[in-house]
Parts: structure tokens; C-alpha cells; sequence
């Protein structure tokens, strides 16, 4: 595999940051967990208010990995159809006409879903399918995706009028929700300069299909220490009411992380490790991604709301009792 050693793993991440850079003002944090979804063949959730390069750091993704990239706007009438595909009548070869699958644009490799939140349930549904099981389903028929198949959706905070909040199922799809802020003041100044100037020059692949592939398969066969793993176990039951919750959690929580959020903790601390040129996550590592990987997988209580405690607030107190526990 060109990518299973922990320096070449290393080596590839530096070149992509190097070449977002010269795109991209600032974002490291955001680079860097976009990064995490690409090395783990994972998909992500970024959420920040228009304007500030979500779109543009996604479509150079595409470019640097060399992946079929797809955009779909999504909008209050947008059908699953639109999404998926649908059956179309053309002829046959044989003088006669029969049915056959146009596919949509989710048969992409790297698919960004733009404003997900103001489509419909059931067009938000058509994409989960894909989203999880690698495949659409059309007239009865399964359709497989090509591998790798990642799905980075934006969201924007404000404007909520017309919208269709994720439901948690749809959420705990997604590896990360990454915050997109508003950038420094040096930032912007260079943002405001690189906008205002020239077109931009495309951008050179840094890694091919096959690279990608081999990335991610090391990453997921990655090997964790089980003193890392009871960690990574430890954070996410501490967010759930109850018996050995951390302090304050039964009154600023209704629904903590489910099973599949201690595997999206270890899956994202191992990226976070393999493009770092290590062989195996650590606890920092656990400790670095658990605010993205669990900020949108819980449930806030009315009183949480109240005293102004939000979903990092809560996973901050997991992270201490989970240091704490034996």
C-alpha cells in the first residue's frame, strides 16, 4: 500500500495543508478535521455563517485528492430524485424501450451537500442510505457507490426560517461537526487581498484515488491500546445521564452519546494519529477530537439552555470524569 507507513501518511498530510494554504486564509483547525474525514473515509458537518470559505476549501479538497467532486444545492423543492437519480425510458437496442437508471449526483466521490438543512426529511433521508451503507436504492434495485464516498454538508447557523433541523439518526452520520468562526483580523486582511485579485490557478493533485484508499485502510487498521480505548469508552458513557455520568450531566442532558460515538472517538483519534506519522492514537488524541465528534451527538435539556451551558461545556466535563476514572 503507497500509503501504510506512518511517515508517508505524515508526509501526505503536510503536502495538503501546504497546498490549502495557498487557497485557504487561516482555517487551520478546520483543515485539519476536514483532514480527519478524508483519512478516515468519514463524513462531516460544517456549520458557520456564509462567506467563509466552505465551500472553496471543499472543491480544493476534491482537487488535491483527484476525486470525482459533485455540488448539490439544497433547496426547500428539492425531490429525492434529484439527489439519487430515477428511472428513465430509453430505447433498448432492440427497437423496443424499457426502463434503466439515470444516476444523480450523489454517485460522486467527494459530494458537498450544501445548506442541507433546508430540504425536506424525506430528500434528507434519500441521501442517509448512501451516506451509511455506500448505495442508493432506486425501482427496487441497489445501486453501489464507488469507493471512497464522502459526503461534506454545510450548514448555516442563522436564517432559520424555512429549514429542517437534522434529526439525531442523521446527525451521528457524520464523523465531526466542525465550527467554521469568523477569521482574525491579520486573516482577513489576506483573505480580502487573495479574493480581490487575480483568478485563481487550479491545483495540482497531491493524492490519487488509489493513495486515498490506502490512507484510509491503514487508518481503520490502525491498532489502539486498550487503556485508550477504555478512555475513548469512558468520555462518551460519561455524557449520558445516570450511573457514572460526569457532574452536572443529568441536569444539562436528555440524551447523551450512543455506542456509535465511542467509535467515531477512536476512528477520529486514529486519523488525527496515522497524520501525525504515528503508529497508534493516545488519550491526547481522544481528548483533541472529542469536542467535534460529540458536540452534535447530544441532547441538550431546557434547563442546559437556561444557564447558557452548551454541547462543548457538557463534553468538557465527560473528558474530567473520564480522566478521573480508574
Amino acid at each position: 500500500m503507497p500509503l501504510a507507513a506512518p511517515a508517508r501518511a505524515a508526509d501526505a498530510a503536510q503536502r495538503l495543508r501546504s497546498a490549502l494554504a495557498g487557497r485557504i486564509v487561516g482555517m487551520d483547525d478546520v483543515v485539519e478535521q476536514a483532514l480527519w474525514c478524508v483519512a478516515s473515509g468519514s463524513h462531516g458537518l460544517l456549520v458557520g455563517v456564509p462567506g467563509l470559505a466552505k465551500t472553496l476549501l471543499v472543491s480544493s479538497l476534491a482537487e488535491l485528492l483527484d476525486l470525482r467532486f459533485k455540488r448539490i444545492q439544497f433547496t426547500p423543492d428539492l425531490m429525492p430524485s434529484d439527489i439519487v437519480g430515477t428511472e428513465v425510458l430509453a430505447p433498448d437496442g432492440t427497437g423496443g424501450r424499457s426502463f434503466r437508471f439515470q444516476p444523480g449526483p450523489v454517485f460522486a466521490q467527494l459530494l458537498l451537500a450544501d445548506e442541507i438543512n433546508r430540504t425536506p426529511p424525506k430528500t434528507q433521508a434519500a441521501l442517509m442510505e448512501a451516506m451509511e451503507e455506500g448505495q442508493v436504492t432506486s425501482a427496487g434495485r441497489r445501486h453501489a457507490l464507488e469507493p471512497p464516498f464522502l459526503v461534506l454538508a454545510t450548514q448555516n447557523p442563522i436564517e432559520q426560517e424555512g429549514t429542517y433541523p437534522l434529526p439525531a439518526a442523521q446527525l451521528d452520520r457524520f464523523l465531526v461537526m466542525v465550527r467554521v468562526g469568523y477569521p482574525g483580523r491579520e486573516d482577513e486582511r489576506r483573505m480580502v487581498r487573495r479574493t480581490t485579485s487575480r483568478p485563481r490557478a487550479p491545483l495540482e493533485p497531491v493524492l490519487r484515488r488509489d493513495e486515498v484508499l490506502a490512507l484510509q485502510e491503514s487508518v481503520r487498521g490502525m491498532r489502539a491500546d486498550d487503556p485508550v480505548v477504555r478512555y475513548t469508552v469512558a468520555t462518551a458513557r460519561a455524557t449520558r445521564p445516570g450511573p457514572g455520568a460526569a457532574e452536572g450531566i443529568g441536569d444539562w442532558v436528555s440524551f447523551g452519546a450512543g455506542p456509535r460515538a465511542a467509535g467515531a472517538l477512536l476512528l477520529a483519534a486514529k486519523a488525527r494519529a496515522a497524520l501525525a506519522g504515528r503508529h497508534g492514537p493516545a488519550r491526547e488524541d481522544v481528548r483533541e477530537v472529542a469536542r467535534p465528534v460529540l458536540r452534535h451527538r447530544l441532547v441538550l435539556s431546557f434547563r442546559a439552555a437556561a444557564e447558557g451551558i452548551g454541547a462543548d461545556a457538557v463534553v468538557e466535563r465527560a473528558l474530567a470524569a473520564a480522566d478521573a476514572a480508574p
